[in-house]
């Protein structure tokens, strides 16, 4: 039989893989665990991420993939993977609360993998650090390089920020946010800091201040040395956001990642670093102007001023070494030519 006497739809069917799954069976079932979970996210295994794949390309349904890590929760809490699994639920639950049309709300899908039941998956994705949050598009064929990461400014600012970034990759609606109902304790804690406030309050006009702590010059100064290293090195930006001190080394379980090198995450440890070598810089230039001109002797000044010019010029060169390191951009002096 010649070629040009196949009907096309024939020719359609010989292009598909044997393996292929119709595109209807494999939303279906999705649908059925999606409904099936507590929250709508779906536990994604090896098995199941296989089915997903072989729907031939452009799928008609997105992913949004929570990679998690069991082993680190208790180990190394500070990673903080149960509340970004937390805020996942938060995104599915309210995907589904503002999307009640099954035509719509089976464009994208949510779903949680672990390491130790899902490596392989693990790897064909290229996952070597945590937290690790991706969405997969429709047109998505090779799970290393389709795939779009999510920044870790996004989750980092919990699920209004992580929903903005879903919004503008997929095009769908995730907001407005669902939030569950604040817990008694919750409330307990904020009503035990209003009273305090408030009695504090009522107290201050009996303090006599002549012999209070208050006026104290070493406890300003102290609190001085706190806001200045609490401003260089970012830390305010850490609490608020909720970056992770560390990250998980996925080539080494019990190994951790202190320096993230990329401009796209910036860690908790990265910030005291610097905030650290710039607070050196600071107490050392307080010393010179207040303590070194007490010193009578020309030669003790003279070599107490070099120590710190030394130890500042370590410190500012260490800053820039790290900003280098970090950013792939070089920092160098210039001298304007006569």
């Amino acid at each position: 039989m010649a070629i040009s006497s196949i009907p096309p739809f024939l020719l359609l069917l010989c292009l598909i893989p044997a393996n292929a799954l119709p595109a209807k069976t494999v939303v279906s079932e999705l649908t059925r665990l999606r409904s099936e979970s507590s929250a709508g996210v779906i536990h994604l295994t090896d098995q199941l991420l296989k089915r997903i794949i072989s729907v031939p390309t452009p799928r008609p349904f997105s992913l949004l993939i929570f990679f998690d890590y069991n082993r680190i929760h208790s180990v190394k809490p500070e990673i903080t993977l149960p509340a970004l699994r937390n805020d996942i639920s938060l995104l599915a639950s309210s995907f589904l609360a503002n999307n009640p049309d099954p035509k719509t709300n089976t464009n994208l899908f949510f779903f949680d993998i672990e390491y130790q039941e899902s490596e392989l998956s693990f790897r064909k994705f290229g996952v070597d650090s945590l937290p690790h949050i991706c969405i997969v598009p429709p047109s998505a064929m090779d799970l290393r390089k389709d795939p779009i990461e999510m920044d870790s400014s996004a989750f980092s600012r919990q699920a209004e920020s992580m929903a903005e970034f879903v919004e503008a990759k997929t095009k769908l609606q995730i907001r407005p946010i669902h939030h569950r109902p604040v817990t008694d304790s919750r409330k307990r804690v904020i009503f035990a800091a209003a009273v305090i406030v408030i009695c504090s309050l009522m107290l201050m006009p009996k303090i006599s201040f002549k012999k209070s702590i208050l006026v104290d010059k070493n406890l300003w100064m102290g609190g001085a040395i706190i806001v200045y290293f609490l401003s260089v090195g970012g830390i305010m930006h850490n609490i608020i956001r909720q970056v992770p001190m560390f990250l998980g080394d996925m080539n080494d379980p019990d190994g951790l990642v202190f320096f993230y090198k990329g401009t796209q995450t910036q860690l908790g440890a990265e910030g005291y670093a610097v905030g650290f070598l710039y607070t050196i810089v600071g107490l050392l230039l307080a010393f010179l102007t207040h303590a070194l001109v007490l010193l009578k002797n020309r030669s003790d000044q003279r070599s107490a001023m070099a120590v710190v010019l030394f130890a500042s010029v370590w410190a500012v060169k260490k800053v820039v070494f790290l900003d280098n390191w970090k950013t792939g951009y070089s920092i160098h002096s210039y001298f304007p030519r006569r």
